[in-house]
């Protein structure tokens, strides 16, 4: 069986793995970030296929926007576990000493929440959970005909 790339990235750069429930909620939220992102790139790339790669940036940039974040916490919310609430209301309410450059501060906070659950399934080994949230998401953000 192939291994994960977190599995590789422990084997071969000798990392230990984290626990992301010791994590506080922002450093969640960034590595969700990077993780969210790469989903998306990959998504990007089987559903539109070679093009330029600023066209793949402008369409990557509009999903992983604070506002769209946002938009896509509220398909998911109803689906998550406990856990995952929690979690992700950790992320929201965590105290960050930034802002987004062009969203509200509801929609940021909201975002750093999605983001941090993103990352907590991440570090969680829990690869297959994050993408099925993930593509609910999508889908009914395609159903919105927001896309």
């Amino acid at each position: 069986m192939e291994k994960s790339l977190t599995q590789c990235m422990q084997e071969v750069l000798e990392l230990k793995p984290a626990n992301p429930s010791q994590l506080s909620p922002l450093v969640l939220a960034y590595i969700g970030d990077s993780i969210f992102d790469l989903v998306i790139k990959t998504y990007l790339i089987d559903t539109k296929g070679n093009m330029q790669v600023n066209k793949l940036n402008r369409f990557a940039s509009g999903l992983v926007k604070a506002e769209t974040q946002s938009k896509l916490i509220g398909f998911i919310e109803p689906q998550l576990t406990q856990e995952e609430e929690a979690v992700y209301k950790r992320g929201r309410n965590a105290k960050s000493y930034t802002s987004a450059k062009n969203a509200s501060i509801s929609d940021y906070r909201r975002a750093t929440g999605f983001e941090a659950l993103m990352g907590y399934l991440y570090l969680n080994g829990e690869f297959e959970r994050m993408l099925v949230l993930i593509k609910a998401a999508l889908d009914n953000w395609s159903v919105e005909g927001i896309k």
